[in-house]
């Protein structure tokens, strides 16, 4: 299955023809579906539902899409994308794919009914491909994009205000960081490929440490200082990282998008991002509070996890935080 979902996602890299573009993507959804399932717990299976139901229709509007435009134009090639009507359908069905607001409600629900590893495949890998093809088709249609984006990083920030799941406030964090890749996806593509490639990596290490604390809650975080002390010490630092604050690594992507929507003369909606980006810091710092300002109260039980060996691994998780 791992390897179905690395070759659908090669096909739409690969491709130049949007029926070969659309076949990965399907063989990247149907791939992960089984993974997302393996648990048979009703709410992964809902979970699956959820995501099966979003993603067929973002397919099927995609392949509307693309048929409108070889219809009008004659040809399937990815990069001839001159008309307004086809262009925009894929940017929504691409958006409704990956989850930008206001297409996003299904992202926290699914994330919500998996377990930590297929959550990580689903908003890492399972955004390569969509990706791809927006940077292909680099959509004309600017104020369409603009929308998606603030909205996106908006939503981001206050949906997970309210939130005590991790999970659910994974969702929505991905949610705002890829509003942020969008807004400047058609002044300066290779910048939302380094924002991509940071949100990556700072995703990878904070689902590998709730992974090996074994924790879902904010709640069950404040355990986690009897457990593992070391990962507890430095999950802060990826939190902080993830909501963009200098000097750490995830403050350069968000500097730099900043830097070039105001030389874009789009001052104001610099500013707004910049504003949601506070909102979406002030629930990662809920987080930190919790895993290393709290004590939980340490009777023996509790104590009890730290003096067993671990055998999770984590090597992976040392080398990217």
């Amino acid at each position: 299955l791992l390897f179905a979902m690395g070759l659908g996602t090669t096909i739409t890299f690969a491709s130049s023809h949007w029926l070969l573009a659309w076949m990965g993507l399907e063989i990247n959804t149907l791939a992960i579906l089984p993974l997302m399932c393996q648990s048979h717990h009703p709410r992964a299976v809902e979970a699956t539902i959820k995501y099966f139901l979003t993603q067929a229709t973002a397919a099927a509007m995609l392949l509307f899409a693309s048929i409108t435009n070889a219809w009008i134009t004659g040809q399937w090639n990815l990069e001839f994308m001159s008309y307004s009507l086809p262009t925009t359908l894929v940017t929504v069905a691409l958006a409704l794919k990956i989850g930008l607001a206001p297409l996003h409600a299904w992202m926290p629900e699914v994330l919500q009914g998996l377990d930590l590893t297929t959550g990580l495949i689903l908003s890492t890998w399972q955004k390569l491909a969509p990706f791809c093809l927006l940077l292909q088709i680099n959509p004309s249609n600017t104020s369409l994009l603009l929308i998606l984006g603030l909205a996106s990083t908006l939503v981001g920030g206050w949906g997970g205000l309210n939130q005590n799941q991790l999970r659910k406030i994974l969702a929505y964090s991905s949610i705002a960081h890829l509003g942020w890749m969008i807004l400047v996806l058609q002044f300066f593509p290779s910048l939302t490929l380094l924002t991509l490639l940071m949100y990556f990596v700072m995703t990878f290490s904070l689902f590998i440490s709730f992974k090996v604390n074994n924790s879902t809650t904010i709640n069950s975080l404040s355990m986690s200082w009897s457990k593992t002390p070391i990962i507890s010490s430095m999950v802060p630092f990826i939190l902080l990282s993830l909501g963009g604050l200098p000097p750490l690594s995830g403050f350069l992507p968000k500097w730099l998008i900043l830097q070039e929507l105001t030389k874009q003369s789009l001052a104001p909606l610099a500013t707004l991002a910049a504003l949601s980006a506070l909102l979406s810091l002030y629930f990662y710092l809920r987080i930190s509070y919790a895993m290393t300002l709290t004590m939980s109260p340490n009777t023996l039980l509790n104590a009890l996890p730290w003096r067993l060996p671990s055998n999770q691994h984590t090597l992976p998780l040392a080398i990217t935080t």
